[in-house]
């Protein structure tokens, strides 16, 4: 098999890939039998038809779509191998020539890696921000535990209010008839949550326990269900259970039941500690995102859209696996935020761009460097994630390649290592 690269604009490539005539033969041959084993062709058992019977009974072009299905996909994979290329999606193939007794040749287009043209990425000379914890922040914090530790009441009488947690029954109509999933009997809601569509907590304001009532909405523009979208509704609702946090008064007391310090004193300077740690962990963040950001800001590299739309699809994978372990779909979250799967593509679409951009600069950078990872470095690594997890370090390292995935932990790691090597060239 021989491989000619021909680069056709920037970031795409075309691969004429020439097999061998004795190769593409087999293939041909080889399609022949399974064809035979899958049609009936008279006179003969299934698969003990000759290959020229079968070719007269489906006809040489479903032969060749056959042997093509089975030559093509190894002879690309190895050419990209022999040639060197990375490509980001899948090939556009084109036959040039097809015919037993000659070389079978193909071309495959692709898009491929962009090459990253670096900016300066050492010596920034970035400052690191201080790490500082304000009076404010502290009684902030001291509020949340109040907030954590307070009691829901159950109250006898009284009127909504907003952050009150209620239990109602309601039913949404639309032009008069009732909608699907519009409907609910006992719900909680917190008022101010903003979990229903924008106008139905607002309405409850002010309703009493045991009152009925009618609270008219209009659907956004943009609502997930085609059918509601714009649309005005009334949501038959009965307020059936009103509950108030009631708050404890923040004094010594109350340090003694939420901590283990004796004093309200010695809980709030508990707490401002563990406030500087978070800071200070925060700044070095900070810090360490900021000198990424300048070097990538520095380099330039044109994305191909397929890139970002991969990496969109990756983030909503990964959106759709943290909704399912708090136990909600992305069509409720879709419904609950008015929102749908093409308007949350387009709103991730400039963070994808600007991780994949990430990626390919620090990838970059670690060739310019010639930054590596060792084999007893990749090692560690997973005797670390074995310990983590209490797992054999092995078996974990067995498993990624198993999947297909050890590659991506490996550049993962290479790619730590130069977010570091960039900090310490940059202190």
């Amino acid at each position: 098999m021989s491989v000619s690269v021909e680069k056709i604009e920037k970031n795409v490539v075309a691969l004429e890939v020439t097999v061998e005539s004795e190769k593409f033969v087999s293939a041909v041959n080889q399609a022949a039998k399974v064809l035979a084993k899958k049609v009936n062709v008279p006179g003969f058992r299934k698969g003990k038809a000759p290959r020229r019977m079968v070719e007269l009974h489906v006809g040489k072009e479903a032969l060749y779509d056959e042997a093509l299905d089975h030559i093509i996909g190894p002879a690309y994979a190895e050419a990209v191998v022999e040639s060197g290329i990375e490509p980001v999606d899948r090939p556009e193939v084109d036959l040039v020539q097809i015919e037993e007794g000659k070389d079978l040749i193909f071309k495959a287009k692709v898009i491929v890696k962009p090459e990253v043209e670096l900016g300066e990425y050492k010596g920034l000379h970035l400052e690191q921000d201080a790490a500082t914890v304000s009076d404010e922040e502290v009684m902030e914090e001291l509020k949340n535990k109040q907030q954590q530790h307070a009691r829901l009441a159950t109250l006898e009488t009284g009127k909504v209010e907003n952050e009150d947690t209620v239990t109602i029954d309601f039913e949404g109509f639309a032009d008069g008839v009732a909608f699907v999933g519009g409907k609910a009997e006992n719900y909680e809601l917190v008022i101010g949550s903003g979990t229903f569509i924008p106008g139905f907590e607002e309405g409850l304001i002010g309703a009493e326990i045991g009152q009925h009532v009618d609270v008219n909405v209009t659907f956004p523009d943009e609502y997930h269900s085609a059918e509601l979208a714009g649309k005005e509704a009334v949501f038959k609702t009965d307020i059936k259970k009103i509950q108030r946090q009631e708050l404890s008064p923040l004094d010594d007391e109350f340090a003694k039941d939420v901590s283990e310090f004796e004093t309200l004193d010695e809980l709030k300077n508990d707490l401002r500690n563990k406030l500087i740690k978070s800071a200070e962990q925060r700044v070095k963040e900070d810090y360490v995102k900021a000198i990424i950001s300048k070097a990538v800001d520095n380099a330039s590299v044109e994305i191909p859209e397929a890139m970002v739309n991969e990496r969109v699809k990756v983030m909503l994978e990964d959106l759709s696996r943290n909704f399912t372990q708090q136990g909600i779909t992305m069509e409720q979250y879709y419904q609950f935020t008015s929102s749908s799967e093409e308007a949350m593509q387009e709103r991730l679409r400039p963070q994808a761009a600007e991780g994949v951009k990430m990626d390919l600069v620090i990838e970059a950078i670690a060739k310019e460097e010639g930054i590596e990872v060792t084999e007893d470095e990749v090692n560690e690594e997973f005797k670390k994630l074995g310990e983590r997890y209490k797992q054999d370090a092995e078996s974990l390292k067995q498993t990624l390649m198993a999947r297909g995935e050890f590659g991506f932990y490996k550049q993962s790691l290479i790619n730590d290592k130069t977010v570091n090597f960039l900090v310490e060239h940059n202190a």
